[in-house]
């Protein structure tokens, strides 16, 4: 008799509860950034954007070995790798979430050519992260419920979008922070 899945959601139950999960986080992120004014908790907030990088480049280095893990065979390690790297996914979400709230924006002092870049880049790093939150949690759900092919078909696109958006999660960090223009 072959073992059950890990995770025993249908898929219409598991939609619905990515939907509500995704919904809710991208309305408070909205009100969050676009809203929210911080508290101008500069001080204590200093070392947050650093973190956050830190655990940008950290999850995209456990995303790839993730992916080099399943190539070679070794299945358990790629589990073990995406769930480390998802951890320091929403690790770095709830700094993040927390830095904005005490903070508020951080505004990008380049001008001419570099702005440009700068803006493109943060465009296409927030429509990606927006796109790829419910395709990261579909990823999990397939593979937990042992719908292998599908989670395979969804997960080379899914880890695309992750990476860049971990890769580029790091470069606004340096255009913000050590760059100086």
């Amino acid at each position: 008799m072959p073992a059950s899945p890990p995770l025993n959601l249908s898929p219409k139950q598991f939609g619905a509860a990515n939907a509500l999960v995704t919904g809710s986080a991208m309305g408070f992120l909205v009100w969050l950034i676009y809203f929210h004014e911080g508290n101008d908790g500069a001080t204590r907030a200093v070392s947050l954007p650093l973190i956050n990088a830190i655990l940008n480049g950290t999850s995209a280095v456990l995303i790839c070995l993730g992916r080099l893990a399943i190539r070679a065979g070794r299945r358990t390690l790629h589990m073990q790798l995406m769930f480390a790297g998802f951890a320091a996914s929403a690790l770095f979400l709830v700094n993040y979430v927390y830095y904005h709230f005490a903070h508020g924006d951080t505004h990008f002092a380049g001008q001419g050519v570099v702005r440009a870049f700068y803006f493109a880049l943060l465009i296409s790093h927030v429509l990606l992260s927006m796109l790829t939150f419910p395709m990261i949690l579909t990823s999990f759900y397939l593979g937990l419920s042992n719908r292998i092919e599908t989670h395979r078909r969804l997960s080379r696109w899914t880890w695309a979008g992750w990476i860049y958006v971990s890769v580029t999660g790091v470069v606004i960090y340096c255009m913000l922070y050590l760059m100086r223009w």
